[in-house]
C-alpha cells in the first residue's frame, strides 16, 4: 500500500527509506564517477599518442601536473590508469546499473511497495558514499593514490618492494567498503524478489530486466565476500605487518603467496564480469520487445541461458592465470569450461535478432543504444574466443588486444545498457521528457568513435602493444604504430565531448523537459501503470498478474498494440 505522512527534507530526499529516491542517489553517484573516469581516461589516452608532451590546458594540464611542467610522469601515469579501470568497474558502473535501477525498477516490476529492509538500503548507498570520500581522499595524499593497477596484484600492491605511501591502502579499504555496499543491496534485491512478487508474478512472468539484476545479486552475494577476503588480507599486510601475499627474499615469514591474491581476486574478478552485464543483458531484452511491437523472443530460453552463464561464471577465472605457470590439465579445464559459455551467450543473442525479426521497430533513443549493445556485445563476445584460448592467449595476453576486448565488452556494452536505461526510464523517473533529437545525436557521436578507439585498440595488441606502457616511442617495433595511437586518442576526445549532449540533455530536460505521459513507450510492465510521481510505496492496491511482461501486438487486445501485465486478457 502506498504511504501518505509528512517527511522532511532530510529523511526524504537524503536519509530516504523510498527505493526509488534511493535509485536517484545511486544515479547521480554513479555518472558523476563516470564523467570523472572518462576523464582520466582521456589523459591515458593523451600520454600514449604523445609521450612526456606537456597535457593541453583544455585537458587541465597546468593545473593537473604543474609540479612536472605538465607532463605526466611515469608514477602519476601509473595512478591515472589504476584509478580509471578503480574507478569505471567498482564507482561508475556498478552504482548505474546494479544500484541505480535495481533500487528504482525491481520493486515497481515485481509489484513491490518497497525493498525488502527498506533501512538496509539506505545504509548500503552512504557505505558507498564512504567509500567514495576514502577513495577520493587518496588524491590528496603527499604521495598521491594507488599506483598498483586496478587489480593490484602483489608485490606492487604489498607493502614491502611495492607501492609507498598510504593511496594504496586506502584504495584497498575503499574497495572493501564498496564491497559492503554491493552485498547489503544484493541481500536486499535477492529477498525482494524473492518474498515481495505480487500475486501471479512467477518468476516465469518477470520481466528480464529483473532476471537480470536478480542473478546478478546472487553472484554478487557469493563472490564479494571472497574480494572481500583477499582485500582485508592485503590490508592487513599494508597496516599491521602480516606476509600473506609476501614471499621470496622479501619474507620474514614462510608461507606467502602473492599468486594466492590472484586466484582471491579472479574468482571473484570473472564473475564480475557477469555482474556488471548481466543487467544490461536483461534490460536490452525487454526494450528490444517494447521498441519491436512484439513479444521477446525465447523468454524462457532467454532466462535459461542467463541463468546458464551465471553459474558457469563461477568455474573460469583461470582463464586470467595462463601465464603464471598453472598446470597445463588444469588450464585445457578453464579453457573448456570458457569456449562452453559462449553457447548460452549466444543462444539469448540469436533470441534477440528473433525478436527483431519482422518487428514494427521504432528508433527512439532508448532502442537505438540497445541494439547497440548487440554490435558491442558481439564484437567483444567473439574477440573474448581469443583469450579464452591458451595458444592465442600466451601472445595476446596483457596486450591493448585484451584492453579493446574487455572495454567492449565492459565499457561499450555496459555503458551503453546504461543510456539506453536512462533514456527509457527517465520519464518515470522524473516525469519529463528526453529531447529524442538530443538523443539521437548523442548516439551516433557516441557510437562511431567508441567502435573506432576499441577495435583499433585491438588492432594495436595484435601488433604486439603491452598494455601499461608509459611510452610506446622507446620500443622500436611500436614506432611504426604511434598514428593509430594519436587517433584513437583524438577519437577518444570526439568520445567524451559527446557525452556533453547527454550532460545537456539530462539537466535541462530534468528542469525544463516537456511533461511525460504515464507511458509514453507503450510498454506492458508494471511500472508504466503508474502515474507520476509515484509516493512512497508504490502502488495503492495490491496489483495481481494476468499476463507476461512482453504483451505486444496481441491479436485478443482490439484498442491497442499492448496490454499491462495486471491487466486480464478479454477472451
Amino acid at each position: 500500500m502506498s504511504e501518505h505522512h509528512e517527511q522532511s527534507f532530510w529523511s526524504k530526499y537524503i536519509f530516504s527509506l523510498d527505493h526509488k529516491v534511493i535509485g536517484k542517489q545511486f544515479l547521480w553517484l554513479g555518472l558523476f564517477f563516470v564523467l570523472f573516469g572518462g576523464f582520466q581516461a582521456l589523459l591515458i589516452r593523451w600520454q600514449l599518442a604523445y609521450p612526456e608532451q606537456p597535457v593541453p590546458w583544455w585537458l587541465l594540464g597546468d593545473i593537473l601536473f604543474s609540479d612536472t611542467g605538465g607532463i605526466i610522469d611515469p608514477d602519476k601515469y601509473n595512478a591515472l590508469f589504476t584509478m580509471h579501470g578503480t574507478i569505471m568497474i567498482f564507482w561508475a558502473i556498478t552504482p548505474l546499473l546494479i544500484g541505480a535501477f535495481g533500487n528504482f525498477v525491481i520493486p515497481l516490476q515485481i509489484g513491490a511497495p518497497d525493498m525488502a529492509f527498506p533501512k538496509l538500503n539506505m545504509i548500503s548507498f552512504w557505505t558507498m558514499v564512504l567509500a567514495s570520500i576514502v577513495l577520493l581522499g587518496s588524491y590528496f595524499l603527499p604521495e598521491g593514490t594507488a599506483a598498483g593497477g586496478w587489480t593490484s596484484y602483489p608485490p606492487l600492491s604489498s607493502p614491502v618492494g611495492g607501492i609507498a605511501g598510504e593511496g594504496q591502502t586506502l584504495w584497498t579499504l575503499a574497495l572493501t567498503l564498496a564491497g559492503t555496499s554491493s552485498m547489503m543491496g544484493a541481500i536486499n534485491y535477492i529477498i525482494t524478489v524473492v518474498r515481495l512478487r505480487a500475486p501471479g508474478m512467477t518468476y516465469f512472468k518477470m520481466p528480464l530486466t529483473v532476471w537480470g539484476l536478480w542473478l546478478t545479486s546472487i553472484l554478487n552475494a557469493i563472490f564479494v565476500p571472497v574480494i572481500a577476503a583477499g582485500l582485508i588480507l592485503l590490508l592487513m599486510d599494508r597496516t599491521i605487518g602480516t606476509q600473506f601475499f609476501i614471499s621470496g627474499g622479501l619474507a620474514t615469514v614462510d608461507g606467502g603467496d602473492p599468486l594466492l591474491y590472484q586466484h582471491v581476486f579472479w574468482i571473484f574478478g570473472h564473475p564480475e564480469v557477469y555482474i556488471l552485464i548481466l543487467p544490461a543483458w536483461g534490460i536490452v531484452s525487454d526494450l528490444l520487445s517494447v521498441f519491436s511491437r512484439k513479444p521477446a523472443f525465447g523468454y524462457k530460453v532467454t532466462a535459461i541461458a542467463m541463468t546458464t552463464v551465471a553459474s558457469l561464471s563461477m568455474l573460469v577465472w583461470g582463464h586470467h592465470m595462463y601465464t603464471t605457470g598453472m598446470s597445463p590439465l588444469l588450464g585445457k579445464s578453464f579453457m573448456f569450461l570458457t569456449l562452453l559459455i559462449s553457447i548460452p551467450s549466444a543462444m539469448f543473442f540469436f533470441n534477440w535478432l528473433g525478436t527483431l525479426w519482422k518487428g514494427s521497430i521504432k528508433f527512439d533513443p532508448p532502442m537505438l543504444f540497445a541494439m547497440s549493445v548487440m554490435w558491442v556485445f558481439g564484437i567483444g563476445g567473439l574477440t573474448g574466443l581469443y583469450n579464452a584460448t591458451i595458444t592465442a592467449d600466451i601472445y595476446l595476453h596483457d596486450t591493448m588486444f585484451v584492453v579493446g576486448h574487455f572495454h567492449y565488452t565492459m565499457a561499450a556494452s555496459v555503458l551503453f545498457g546504461s543510456f539506453a536505461a536512462i533514456y527509457f526510464w527517465f520519464p518515470k523517473m522524473f516525469d519529463r521528457k528526453m529531447n529524442p533529437f538530443l538523443g539521437k545525436l548523442h548516439f551516433w557521436v557516441s557510437f562511431i568513435p567508441l567502435n573506432y578507439v576499441f577495435f583499433n585498440m585491438m588492432v594495436l595488441g595484435y601488433g604486439g602493444h603491452h598494455r601499461r606502457i608509459y611510452d610506446p616511442s622507446n620500443y622500436d617495433f611500436l614506432k611504426p604504430m604511434m598514428w593509430l595511437n594519436e587517433y584513437i586518442t583524438w577519437f577518444a576526445i570526439a568520445l567524451g565531448l559527446a557525452q556533453l549532449i547527454f550532460v545537456y540533455n539530462f539537466i535541462h530536460s530534468m528542469l525544463k523537459g516537456e511533461k511525460a505521459e504515464a507511458n509514453p513507450w507503450g510498454a506492458a510492465t508494471l511500472e508504466w501503470t503508474l502515474e507520476a510521481p509515484i509516493p512512497h510505496g508504490n502502488f495503492e492496491t495490491v496489483p495481481t498478474i494476468y499476463n507476461g511482461p512482453h504483451e505486444y501486438s496481441n491479436p485478443k487486445v482490439k484498442d491497442r498494440d499492448w496490454i499491462s501485465q495486471s491487466e486480464p486478457i478479454s477472451s
